[in-house]
């Protein structure tokens, strides 16, 4: 159990009023609000707990892949019995990470938990580790991201470097990526590296790369990590010191097996001789798809499946995963993407057909589709609408019905929906 002292009763009482009354205005809403008061009152809350967990904290951070790498990672430890505390992936900055830690505290402010496993906003994390020490970090990649915050990447792989710089014990980094192998040169001694990557064979498989701002010229040899070996749709084989590990991936695409190799990279290190590959491949093949990322669900009597897009990189990677001749696409951009024009080196050809463009940003992406060569059925900005009609189609001749959308599109279709649960 994390600690606490008595000194936070008052403002985690008033964080728990604060959000009784954020519910009681938005069922589902003002999520972030309750930790910006506790931080406020006491703003020595956060790190104190965050350093409190007995089994240490574990960081997930990067620019993709963040939750996905995080659910996966808790669900192998906890198949190994291991009591996790974590952060949904909605709640990755410093306020948000907070409210996580209201949600399970006692009145004193102390958790449960033996392990704390957190993902990370790139950004908010480097100031949120000021101070705080983590056992293990796993950094994921660095890619061209939002260009209103992450305009440089360079400025990525300084902030993801301060994060790496608190890690006591384990650095877990993707060998694929030049720059995160470039933070890892600069660990702490006593600090031991844990490599992965995906083969030759993966990545002659993905003919737009892998997505990231740099890639290895090299491949990771056998037996010097964890390696993706092989993809093919929703199946993939790990490779671990000689062993091939078969494992089910909760959605198609090399960037999903490249997060299990760290999920499963950096539980073996945190494990260490309590790890068992069997077990871990066990955990990764039974959980579902993470929220809106590939993640497919009953709406209405349908199964309809949601692809989230936050940058280039990712909308290429996901939008390249969905299904050659799904028939049905709902394509909706909010108000989160704020120049969408950051979006137009991206290749969306494959879809061919779009039956609505919506969100805040209709206009934008249905010129952005159509010099794709994507035939669109109709654009039609209010969202609401655009899902209902969507929905009101008859059933798809081929495919499955798919929403693809970025953050705030996401967030608005779910409440929607009433789809209001954490990740």
């Amino acid at each position: 159990m994390s600690a606490g002292s008595l000194r936070y009763g008052p403002a985690i009482l008033a964080g728990r009023l604060t959000r009784f009354a954020a519910r009681l205005r938005k069922p589902g809403g003002g999520s972030a609000v309750p930790g910006l008061v506790v931080n406020r009152i006491a703003p020595g809350y956060l790190k104190r707990t965050l350093s409190g967990f007995p089994q240490g904290l574990v960081v997930v951070s990067g620019s993709s892949g963040k939750s996905t790498t995080t659910k996966m990672l808790v669900a192998i430890l906890r198949a190994h019995d291991v009591d996790v505390f974590t952060n949904p992936s909605t709640a990755n900055i410093s306020q948000g990470l907070t409210s996580a830690l209201l949600e399970r505290a006692d009145w004193r402010g102390r958790v449960p938990g033996e392990m704390a496993v957190l993902e990370m906003d790139e950004g908010h994390g480097a100031l949120v580790m000021d101070g705080v020490d983590a056992r293990a970090v796993a950094l994921t990649n660095v890619m061209v991201d939002q260009i209103d915050r992450f305009h440089d990447s360079e400025m990525v792989v300084s902030m993801l470097g301060r994060i790496a710089g608190r890690a006591g014990e384990a650095l877990i980094v993707n060998a694929d990526d030049a720059n995160i192998l470039r933070i890892a040169d600069g660990v702490a001694p006593g600090v031991a590296v844990h490599p992965l990557g995906v083969s030759q064979g993966v990545l002659d498989g993905a003919p737009r790369g892998l997505g990231y701002s740099a890639t290895t010229a090299d491949r990771l040899a056998d037996g010097d990590g964890v390696r993706v070996e092989s993809v093919d749709g929703r199946s993939a084989v790990l490779a671990d010191a000689g062993t091939a590990v078969p494992i089910t991936l909760p959605a198609r695409g090399i960037h999903y097996a490249v997060d299990a190799a760290i999920a499963y990279a950096t539980a073996k290190a945190v494990l260490g001789d309590r790890f068992a590959s069997r077990v871990a491949a066990d955990a990764l093949s039974a959980i579902p798809a993470v929220f809106g990322r590939g993640e497919r669900v009953v709406v209405r009597g349908q199964e309809v499946d949601f692809v989230l897009v936050q940058n280039p990189a990712s909308y290429q990677l996901n939008v390249d995963g969905i299904e050659a001749g799904t028939e049905q696409i709902l394509f909706a951009i909010g108000s989160d993407v704020r120049d969408p024009s950051y979006f137009w080196p991206v290749d969306a050809s494959s879809l061919g057909r779009v039956s609505i463009v919506s969100g805040s940003k209709a206009a934008e992406a249905a010129l952005m589709l159509a010099y794709d060569g994507v035939v669109i059925d109709r654009v039609e900005p209010d969202l609401a609408r655009a899902i209902d009609d969507f929905l009101a189609l008859p059933a798809p001749a081929s495919g499955v019905k798919t929403i693809v959308f970025s953050a705030d599109s996401m967030r608005r279709t779910r409440a929607h929906l009433g789809l209001t649960g954490t990740e």
